[in-house]
């Protein structure tokens, strides 16, 4: 069952700089140093989204990153968008300090 307004609302608090967007999405965006650091940042979503088995839209926009997550099948923001999102912040935060 998708999470209501509130829920999104409050795991949302707990997430550095993702948002709701058109009450469906949650969407982050990453900015980078340069665009092959972005290309390898996206490697790294790549890799989580396919252990969650669970897909975002990625834009890239040479140093920026955009990631939009969305249940469709489900019809709303679920546990798993909120998990990965959380994932993806730690991989962006571990590549942001690993230099």
């Amino acid at each position: 069952m998708p999470f209501t307004q509130e829920e999104i609302e409050a795991h949302l608090e707990k997430l550095e700089g993702w948002e709701l967007e058109e009450g469906r999405w949650i969407v982050r965006k990453y900015n980078f140093s340069s665009f092959m650091k972005g290309i390898a940042f996206v490697d790294e979503v790549a890799a989580i989204s396919e252990a969650f088995n669970h897909h975002p839209f990625i834009t890239i926009d040479y140093k920026t990153v955009t990631l939009r997550l969305t249940s469709w099948d489900d019809g709303g923001i679920m546990a798993v968008d909120i998990k990965e999102a959380q994932q993806y912040n730690e991989a962006f935060e571990k590549m942001r300090t690993s230099h």
